[in-house]
């Protein structure tokens, strides 16, 4: 065990006093080392925090730079950090917060290909992703690995923790066997979150690997923490193991790291030019043709930003929404990236519809290629 400098000893003073903490607890911090996988909204806290109580190794994995629409939850970064690597944004942020932590950038995208090299010699993998790939992913590396796994995710109002721990416990595919398929669960980007909420589901994470770290409280292994924001409660959900899992079952069909996009048909396929539009060609045609606009977006983004005479169908019940609506008439679908209204139209074709198209780009690519003084989110 290392021992403490004085420094050290007045930092984490406020520890050091707690039974269950201590000298010695302080000191099994001081040896830890913690791979946190993701920079962003559940990322910030975890990784600040970690370096805050005196965990001496942290890596962080980030491929993306920040965008101003980060800093609402990703509070690691801040306005000087905009188009910078969040990998490295985070880095500097965690040295001025404590210099004594040895922090390792991997500016990188987590796969199969990388997980176990980045991975090695790191005791805890801590889940900082907003993505059902790597979830999966950093699971299979902690049970063929034989490391703990700290899971959290959040959307919109309500956020889950839990502690996957093959080797005494179920992993995350006792609970959710197979990612769900594609467009199926919205991204943050698409139905938003909460600000707060990530560093509430984050700070929770961090209490969970240093309580690991320590051997102390009773973990959240084999329990799955729900929390709800708005009506501030907390519930958890007893877990177990599942003896047919594919990973960590007695009989396991995944041995090896897979990459999930290509595995469960994840990939993001590029959309069907015949079914697209581009926001000039709209704009062309609605001056001179007959076209019909429907807003796949939640009503609530209407109050950002709308095009006149457009039809409201949330882009995952379209098809309903647009039931009596004449299967010829020419519709073009927009949301706020292009992202939902290319799932709409799929949805809508599928359904009998003739003429479908999406605004490539959607109403940010509108904004920026046809009306300026239209507001981007």
């Amino acid at each position: 065990m290392p021992d403490l400098t004085r420094e050290e000893i007045l930092r984490y003073s406020r520890q050091l006093m707690i039974p269950g903490v201590g000298l010695e607890g302080q000191k099994k911090l001081k040896a830890a080392s913690v791979l946190v996988v993701g920079m962003g909204g559940l990322g910030s806290p975890v990784a600040l925090y970690l370096a805050a109580a005196g965990v001496s190794r942290l890596g962080l994995v980030d491929d993306d730079c920040v965008d101003m629409s980060n800093l609402q939850r990703q509070v690691i970064h801040s306005m000087a950090s905009v188009g910078r690597s969040k990998a490295q944004s985070a880095a500097e942020r965690i040295r001025g917060l404590n210099p004594d932590v040895q922090v390792e950038v991997y500016e990188e995208r987590f796969t199969s290909e990388n997980a176990e090299r980045i991975s090695a010699g790191y005791d805890i993998l801590v889940d900082g992703t907003d993505n059902f790939p790597t979830r999966y992913l950093l699971n299979d590396l902690a049970v063929l690995t034989g490391k703990p796994y700290v899971y959290g995710s959040v959307y919109r109002f309500e956020g889950q923790v839990s502690v996957f721990d093959a080797r005494t416990g179920p992993c995350y595919r006792c609970l959710f066997p197979e990612p769900p398929p594609p467009g199926i669960i919205p991204t943050c980007s698409e139905g938003g979150v909460f600000g707060v909420l990530p560093g509430t589901i984050g700070t929770l994470q961090v209490t969970e690997v240093i309580k690991l770290i320590l051997g102390i409280g009773e973990g959240l292994a084999g329990r799955l923490l729900l929390y709800d924001a708005l009506d501030a409660t907390m519930q958890t959900v007893t877990l177990k193991k599942n003896p047919r899992c594919k990973v960590c079952g007695p009989e396991p069909e995944v041995t090896r790291l897979i990459d999930y996009e290509a595995f469960c048909g994840l990939t993001p396929q590029a959309p069907d030019p015949e079914h697209e539009i581009s926001p000039r060609e709209l704009a062309e045609r609605l001056r001179s043709g007959r076209i019909q606009l429907v807003d796949v977006r939640d009503p609530v983004e209407q109050q950002i930003s709308a095009l006149p005479g457009a039809l409201n169908a949330p882009w995952d019940r379209v098809e309903l929404a647009l039931a009596d609506m004449d299967r010829d008439a020419d519709l073009v679908l927009f949301c706020r990236s292009g992202d939902r209204s290319a799932r709409a139209v799929k949805r809508l074709l599928r359904a009998g519809f003739k003429s479908v198209r999406s605004l490539r780009g959607g109403l940010n690519a509108w904004a920026e290629e046809v009306d300026p003084e239209m507001r981007k989110y």
